[in-house]
């Protein structure tokens, strides 16, 4: 599970990261609850339905910064391990949902196939600015290869799955492995790697300065009042400022950024007429993705004319592709 290093990164972000940095210890001391009142999460997923599944563990903590900080492990009702482990990260413009609502149905068909799931919690753009919610996803990680023994994981076998902002934390579980400054190791098995070995994204953001302009070439640009560019933008909130007056901290914070020879398989999937994050953002990642790992190890999927989280994706017969995906490079 050695992780490779990542060229200049580190003096790059010593020069960008320290204004969000202070941000997000601050706001470590503030609790908040997922919002529920912006225009981005308006509608939230209802709970979903785990009753079925006889061995679960429900919100275990994995640390100690925040009542965020806990996750829920379900394993295969049959077979013994190790389980190669789905780690499912929640959507919800980085600032609502949650680890047990529906977002975690199509994960949770891997089970059936032999895979353990866990799904996290994490600090939201209320409460703490990035990189916090960074810094949690990889230690959950962390925690599930110091667990491995526990919980019969397969320590060397995980995966990141998610959709929109839970999208966005997989794709920088996978890129930025390898860059000090986006871990905080005070969070608890400081010895253990928080790299990954796949990532499925569904629709996520990677570089988001770019997303209006995207929206705005295909004709689905939002509203004035409803941009990404704009102050009250979910990723303007993540980052404490309005992005357009940020740029530098906001290319610290694209998964894109840290692309390097270490970064895992990716499968991205991404609708042709989202009007919330506009598929070029997905097209233009997995170009940076196959220039540096080569067309065997990225797949993209474009769905024509699937719009934000549409329910194509989760038909049984997408999420049967994504878990072929996923036997491929796990099993």
């Amino acid at each position: 599970m050695s992780i490779k290093k990542v060229g200049n990164q580190k003096s790059m972000l010593l020069k960008w990261l320290p204004d969000f940095m202070e941000s997000a210890v601050f706001s470590m001391t503030k609790k908040s609850k997922p919002t529920t009142n912006h225009y981005a999460v308006q509608e939230q997923p209802p709970p979903a339905d785990t009753s079925h599944i006889r061995r679960k563990f429900l919100d275990v903590r994995y640390a100690f910064q925040s009542p965020a900080q806990l996750l829920d492990i379900y394993l295969p009702d049959d077979g013994k391990g190790p389980f190669p482990v789905i780690l499912a990260l929640h959507g919800g413009a980085f600032m609502g949902c949650d680890k047990a609502d529906m977002q975690v149905l199509p994960m949770l068909e891997g089970l059936k196939r032999g895979y353990a799931v866990v799904s996290a919690n994490y600090r939201m753009s209320g409460e703490a600015k990035f990189p916090a919610l960074v810094w949690d996803v990889k230690a959950v990680v962390r925690w599930i290869r110091a667990n491995a023994e526990k919980y019969d994981f397969n320590p060397g076998r995980i995966a990141a799955w998610g959709g929109s902002a839970g999208a966005y934390l997989a794709s920088m579980l996978g890129t930025s492995a390898a860059v000090p400054e986006l871990q905080d190791l005070r969070m608890g098995n400081a010895d253990q790697p928080a790299n990954i070995q796949a990532v499925v994204s569904w629709f996520g953001p990677t570089n988001f300065l770019k997303m209006d302009e995207q929206l705005a070439s295909v004709g689905l640009l939002a509203p004035e009042g409803l941009r990404h560019s704009e102050a009250n933008s979910p990723e303007s909130l993540l980052l404490g400022r309005k992005i357009t007056s940020i740029p530098f901290r906001v290319r610290a914070a694209n998964p894109e950024t840290y692309v390097n020879p270490g970064t895992p398989p990716f499968f991205l999937q991404h609708g042709t007429k989202d009007g919330v994050v506009p598929c070029q953002q997905s097209i233009d990642f997995a170009a940076k993705l196959m220039g540096m790992l080569g067309e065997k190890k990225v797949r993209l999927e474009l769905l024509e004319g699937a719009e934000h989280a549409d329910p194509r994706f989760e038909t049984l017969q997408n999420v049967s592709k994504v878990l072929e995906f996923l036997d491929e490079h796990l099993k």
